[in-house]
């Protein structure tokens, strides 16, 4: 299997020094963000549009930092209601599918993205308990109006590409779970829509990821390298929804993700954290996890996402690599 990172959290640095980062902490592969939430500074993507040998310029840098390109990453929300927003990252997607069979390169991460509840609606709406039946109202009209269309299409476009569309299960999202993914595969006749199996989300909703890894088989695509905490005592008092998340004042710069939405600030005694490869759950299990990967695709792409608040970029990759090479190495694969 090919062990790498997302290179998300070293945006500042260039695309050369990432690499031999990557390439130091014993990593052999790289995915790229492409738009969606976060800017592309790793990615010129106009220039690979235009050609005159950019593409072949843009990959001799992973060839000689001995790293292989395995995805593009675009995590948005292309469905948001909100015209700063949806329109935005559903052309990121789009242009994202083109660039990648420009590269050569056969997965781009996603998300399935979240519509508003009704055609008026000016903000997404995530229907998770569904006993009402205006919930149910809502479900309808986002799969039938909004989701099935626009997913039509990019299974489309990607089959044309003949590059691989991971969706990445993730809360606020129409797809979360493996039954809302298979869902999306089974309404769109999807040959190149599936999963991107990122444990992280799966954890704090209480979703094993290897039996996830089991139940999807083949629509597993690709794959993330993230771990979450279960902060038992606060799980018990707050649940795994909790809600005490709190706005980033202007002056503390809040990260931008689309239109005029920032990232809020996580509850100090949260219920759960996303942590480091091996921070919230030990060797075994990740050993586990990489065999399951390994018995769908043998050659399938792990990449580290750093997520953890409480290790700086470089600290926390090399934790995360240094446990994920180790349980390669357990798990044979």
């Amino acid at each position: 299997m090919k062990l790498g990172a997302y290179t998300a959290c070293l945006h500042d640095r260039s695309l050369s020094e990432t690499l031999k980062i990557l390439k130091e902490l014993g990593l052999t592969g790289a995915e790229i963000n492409a738009g969606g939430f976060v800017p592309a500074p790793h990615l010129p993507i106009q220039q690979l549009q235009l050609g005159h040998g950019a593409v072949e310029a843009y990959l001799r840098l992973f060839d000689q930092a001995g790293i292989t390109l395995t995805g593009l990453n675009v995590n948005g929300n292309p469905l948001d209601p909100d015209p700063e927003v949806g329109p935005q990252h559903a052309a990121d997607l789009r242009q994202a599918i083109e660039v990648a069979a420009l590269l050569g390169v056969k997965r781009v991460v996603a998300m399935s993205g979240l519509p508003g509840s009704d055609a008026s609606a000016r903000y997404p709406a995530w229907v998770v308990n569904p006993w009402s039946s205006q919930h149910l109202d809502m479900l309808d009209y986002q799969w039938k109006e909004v989701v099935i269309p626009f997913w039509t299409d990019i299974q489309a476009r990607a089959r044309d590409a003949d590059v691989k569309v991971c969706i990445e299960m993730h809360p606020h999202n129409v797809v979360f779970n493996p039954g809302s993914l298979e869902r999306l595969v089974t309404d769109v006749n999807a040959t190149h829509v599936g999963a991107e199996l990122d444990p992280s989300h799966l954890f704090w909703q209480g979703i094993d990821p290897v039996a996830a890894v089991g139940r999807l088989g083949g629509l597993v695509y690709h794959a993330a390298a993230k771990d979450t905490r279960i902060n038992e005592a606060n799980g018990k008092i707050f649940g795994v929804l909790d809600d005490r998340f709190r706005r980033v004042p202007p002056e503390d710069n809040p990260v931008s993700i689309g239109g005029r939405n920032v990232m809020n600030r996580w509850p100090e005694d949260a219920a759960w954290n996303f942590v480091a490869v091996g921070r919230g759950h030990d060797q075994a299990f990740w050993a586990d996890f990489l065999r399951a990967l390994a018995a769908v695709d043998p050659d399938m792409a792990v990449n580290i996402e750093h997520e953890d608040a409480e290790l700086d970029q470089l600290e926390g990759l090399r934790q995360a690599a240094d446990n994920l090479i180790a349980a390669q190495a357990a798990a044979g694969v």
